[in-house]
């Protein structure tokens, strides 16, 4: 049989051993948390109405793609540096787009200009199907911006349309709403307020 000091002494360096391995992984994954591709990124998310909008904790770099405008100039995020842009990727045969482009319309009448313009990016091969699309849905304050090559959503990581994105006046990603949402909304307009509020080159 044990004595009382052998089993108070093995249970003393048990509980030792316990005490030093919690504190060895702690200091692990401390010191790995900056290689860890999900460090900083974690989202937190505001409600459009319906929709759910989620703001990335730290802006995402976001890759290279061009577009063209209304003339068909080949035009980039970065001919808009300096502006908050609010990116709202769509087509002509999307429903949920249908639903949710008089919004962005109101949005941009509201608040576009010199610091701030929703860019909605029609996918269709066929650009000259968003000039009556805009015409029925009296579409005015939005200007035409294409991507008949539908690569940028592959490019972006959009899984379908539509999809938009809240971009900093870095031309870094704030956060995104996948599906139809109200965006002349309160909510939204505090999101912008926010990012106009931080000067270019600051983080969030």
């Amino acid at each position: 049989m044990k004595s009382p000091f052998k089993i108070f002494a093995w249970s003393a360096l048990a509980l030792i051993a316990v005490i030093a391995i919690a504190t060895a992984l702690y200091f692990y994954q401390r010191g790995n948390a900056s290689k860890n591709p999900l460090a900083g990124m974690l989202n937190v998310a505001v409600d459009i109405g319906d929709q759910r909008f989620m703001r990335w904790h730290t802006p995402r770099d976001l890759p290279a793609f061009t577009f063209q405008d209304e003339a068909g100039k080949e035009m980039s995020l970065t001919d808009f540096r300096g502006k908050v842009v609010l990116l709202n990727i769509w087509a002509t045969w999307c429903p949920p787009c249908r639903e949710e482009m008089p919004s962005l319309d109101r949005l941009n009448d509201k608040r576009g200009g010199e610091n701030f313009e929703v860019v909605a990016l029609s996918i269709d091969r066929d650009t000259a199907l968003v000039k009556p699309f805009y015409e029925e849905f009296g579409i005015q304050a939005l200007r035409g911006y294409f991507d008949p090559s539908a690569q940028i959503p592959n490019a972006l990581r959009a899984p379908g349309v539509p999809t938009t994105l809240l971009i900093d006046r870095d031309g870094r990603e704030i956060g995104r709403a996948m599906g139809p949402a109200a965006w002349d909304s309160t909510q939204v307009e505090a999101l912008i307020d926010a990012a106009l509020a931080r000067s270019p080159g600051e983080g969030q």
